[in-house]
């Protein structure tokens, strides 16, 4: 008997962890990519000997028995050069001009904090013990419709009911580039599972986070699919209320029994002509749902021996700063692992950008976008390098050469509305509509990826169970991996 044929479009995280998942259990796979390189946020680039990453930096809870380290076992990622972040300081986290550190460990992360604000010991213990509760279940409550309460609770009101000190619920919330905060939308379930993972411990990739997509496509092709780049989708046919094909910009044409969209919901419906199985009403709700903001990113070269490596991220915030409704300014600062020694080669400095200010060169293509906006983005680079000076001195001096990247980058090679970097929005006030199914009103069209249920890499991970698990079964997933 035939192998089932299963088309999946987008080499991303979740894309890739899906024809992973289906090439090992008999499915004919292929994995279309609109670009040169695979893996989506993961990719990486190369100038000279220096190796950048675009949207992968560090990830939380690989340590032997937590959140991430059983997922990543399955697809043999747990052997790739991970380097482990100072347990006493995985996040630095500045106020101002005082910083406090955010510690790998439950106990360990509350003594470190309590010592700056003693009299918040209790809530601290009552915050932490909170998320690593979330945590722990992750595996029990899958499939079990369990986590969908705190996605209907609201995360700031958690936080409000623990800490009373306006100052530590800033340092609690200091690592911002982890999640998008929005103090009227962000459930509590997608706060406490990404912050408990990080409690657990923080690992850096020595290589980016290119190596994890190549792994995950060498697996692919083991099991004998395929990894095709160059090959953008740009039109889904359907007969039927099936999808029976899938066209690429060449017209090159892909047929299967199944396919995957990894790439937004919205662009995917997109692909597919009006008429059939989805209707304008779903069409419309997906389209109009919000999106997190993009990423400014400075990549920057450091001098040989000018600045040390510090094994720890550091989230700069001005003191009127609140990311919690978007005030005042945040960075965060970010070493690249070093071949060898104890000095920095690589910084990336990374800060939210709202995609008004780059409409008006929203048409132009990648590289031939014109002065101006290469003048815009020179001066955005150098404001953030001054700020980051203030807890990285001299880096300012030390920087032999630098390059930029905004939302409309992110927006180009990933196929993300506005160039978003956490996908969907999810609101607590109405989860039913903003957590999405991997269902769609077509019966062989599924969606994976981050605008579903959580972002980053172990929200992805997870939410690759629940796809594959629409086909293999639930029973078959825990069984697979051992939940």
């Amino acid at each position: 008997m035939a192998a089932r044929r299963v088309i999946i479009i987008g080499a991303g995280l979740g894309g890739l962890q899906c024809g992973y998942v289906l090439a090992k259990n008999g499915y004919d796979v292929t994995v279309l990519e609109q670009g040169l390189q695979i893996g989506g946020c993961l990719q990486t680039y190369r100038r000279g000997n220096a190796v950048f990453d675009t949207g992968f930096h560090y990830v939380g809870g690989l340590g032997k028995g937590e959140s991430l380290e059983w997922l990543l076992k399955y697809y043999g990622l747990d052997s790739l050069p991970w380097v482990e972040l100072d347990r006493n300081c995985v996040d630095r986290i500045y106020i101002g001009d005082r910083s406090y550190p955010l510690a790998a460990g439950h106990d360990n992360f509350i003594e470190r904090l309590a010592a700056d604000f003693p009299g918040e010991r209790d809530g601290l213990a009552a915050y932490a013990a909170r998320l690593k509760s979330v945590g722990d279940n992750i595996k029990a409550n899958f499939g079990t419709g369990e986590t969908m309460p705190l996605f209907g609770m609201s995360a700031y009101d958690f936080l409000c009911g623990c800490i009373s000190d306006p100052t530590l619920r800033k340092v609690l919330s200091g690592a911002s580039l982890r999640l998008k905060y929005d103090r009227e939308t962000l459930p509590l379930y997608i706060f406490a599972q990404i912050n408990n993972s990080f409690i657990q411990s923080g690992w850096r990739l020595k290589g980016g986070g290119s190596l994890i997509a190549e792994k995950l496509s060498g697996g692919i092709k083991a099991f004998g699919g395929r990894v095709i780049t160059r090959s953008k989708v740009v039109r889904l046919n359907e007969e039927g209320g099936r999808i029976t094909g899938a066209e690429n910009s060449e017209g090159r044409r892909f047929q299967g029994e199944i396919f995957i969209s990894d790439i937004h919901p919205a662009a995917t419906l997109d692909m597919i002509p009006e008429g059939g199985a989805v209707k304008k009403p779903y069409r419309k709700r997906i389209s109009s749902l919000k999106n997190s903001k993009g990423a400014f990113t400075v990549n920057a070269v450091i001098k040989p021996g000018t600045l040390p490596y510090v094994n720890s991220n550091i989230y700069l915030h001005s003191e009127d700063a609140d990311v919690w409704t978007d005030k005042g300014r945040s960075l965060m600062i970010s070493y690249s692992v070093p071949d060898g020694g104890k000095y920095a080669t690589n910084i990336d400095l990374l800060s939210y950008l709202d995609f008004t200010e780059l409409e008006k060169w929203s048409e132009g293509k990648p590289m031939c976008r014109g002065e101006e906006y290469e003048a815009f983005k020179k001066a955005y680079a150098e404001d953030c390098i001054r700020f980051a000076g203030k807890a990285v001195p001299g880096l300012s001096g030390a920087i032999e050469r630098y390059y930029t990247s905004t939302s409309l980058t992110y927006r180009d090679y990933t196929a993300t509305p506005c160039g978003s970097a956490f996908g969907i929005m999810k609101d607590w006030n109405s989860p039913l509509t903003t957590v999405l199914s991997p269902r769609t009103p077509v019966e062989n069209l599924l969606l994976t990826g981050q605008n579903l249920n959580l972002h980053g890499v172990l929200g992805v991970s997870m939410t690759t169970l629940y796809t594959c698990a629409q086909l293999l079964g639930l029973d078959k997933i825990k069984k697979e991996f051992g939940i």
